[in-house]
């Protein structure tokens, strides 16, 4: 088979990876997509898309709404597993829940990039200043590796995951929603619980006739039986009807805070979980996918061709200035915080609209053609 040739090749079809695509190719290039799996493909995620998503992606929610699940979040029920929790509301829509299977599908295809399905990277490899992805099938002067925590193009780049990185770990599952349970659980209302060493939480989010149930932390340790023991505690408060006979799936997420990950060198850059990004507060990796997907474009079309680590590092430096990357965090005493979750002022204003909504400091990306 002769090889393909492109002017950039992107591992992974994620929202970080298809946001880059499609940024370049309103900028002329000749890109292609590789993803192991086929569109449209199971993601372990909530799915949860703030406004500011769909502004940068210059999307409409009402247009997206047409042929997918879109649910709009107008409350929230916050607290600790075990303890007390505080619900309210907003007057407007402050987010949204999708489902990662219709949501990636759509931006790949969206992107008008040349979508290779079902391949997985084996071999990369850079020869006179282009990329050879197994063994020459597909060639580019520029690769992007988009394929997520585990994403090859960063394990090329030195990435050494497991205990030589401090990661988020989870598990979740999304299921059809019962219709016995359909009076019980609130369309419109994701609930948090936070673990009580403040560590991680789990969360409750319906989006249209569809349930997501996860649970996420700081630690690998014995998160089978935090997820265990916080599924029986929502059935035992009657937030569940009853156990999920679904399986749960993992995954896994570097915090911008605790990335050191070499995000850039000649010809080469990650973007999304591959980076490592994901907020500190939340975990939300979504916007910050798009965000640095588009960054990335911006920096590589600007390059002019010169696509030398040197050139390259203005992305690496506006990755550190937007998302903090490689900062220690600073963690407020446990004792001195879970008292405060019993304030509904606090929740609100801290823990949602600062932690997951974060309005405000948007990214200005200039649009292609």
């Amino acid at each position: 088979m002769s090889p393909s040739r492109f002017d950039a090749i992107i591992v992974g079809g994620g929202p970080a990876g298809s946001s880059c695509a499609f940024a370049l190719r309103n900028a002329g290039w000749r890109v292609c997509i590789i993803d192991k799996k086929h569109f449209p493909r199971d993601k372990v995620c909530a799915g949860w898309v703030t406004p500011e998503v769909w502004d940068l992606l210059d999307i409409k929610p009402a247009d997206y709404a047409r042929d997918h699940v879109l649910q709009e979040i107008r409350h929230f029920r916050v607290g600790l597993i075990g303890g007390h929790a505080v619900e309210f509301g907003f007057e407007h829509a402050v987010s949204y829940g999708i489902r990662r299977c219709e949501f990636d599908a759509f931006l790949a295809r969206r992107s008008k990039a040349v979508l290779i399905e079902g391949e997985q990277v084996r071999k990369v490899e850079r020869v006179k200043g282009i990329w050879h992805i197994n063994s020459g099938c597909w060639q580019a002067p520029v690769l992007v590796g988009a394929g997520g925590h585990f994403c090859p193009v960063a394990r090329h780049l030195g990435a050494r995951t497991g205990r030589f990185e401090h990661a988020v770990h989870a598990q979740e599952i999304e299921f059809q929603l019962p219709p016995a349970w359909r009076d019980v659980i609130k369309a419109s209302c994701p609930e948090l619980y936070f673990c009580s060493d403040l560590r991680g939480y789990g969360w409750l989010f319906r989006k249209g006739n569809w349930l997501n149930i996860g649970l996420g932390r700081q630690d690998q340790a014995a998160l089978g039986g935090h997820v265990d023991a916080f599924i029986d505690w929502l059935v035992a408060e009657a937030r569940l009807p009853e156990r999920p006979a679904a399986r749960m799936h993992g995954h896994a997420y570097l915090l911008a805070s605790a990335s050191h990950r070499k995000v850039v060198d000649d010809g080469v850059l990650l973007v999304g979980d591959a980076a490592g990004l994901a907020y500190g507060s939340s975990g939300e990796g979504i916007r910050p996918a798009v965000e640095s997907g588009l960054m990335a474009a911006r920096t590589l079309v600007r390059c002019q061709g010169d696509f030398s680590q040197e050139r390259l590092n203005d992305y690496a430096n506006g990755l550190r200035n937007r998302f903090g990357r490689g900062k220690m965090a600073f963690d407020w005493p446990v004792w001195l915080v879970r008292p405060w979750f019993r304030l509904p002022g606090f929740v609100r204003h801290f823990v949602i609209e600062k932690g997951f909504l974060r309005p405000g400091c948007k990214l200005t990306v200039a649009r292609g053609g």
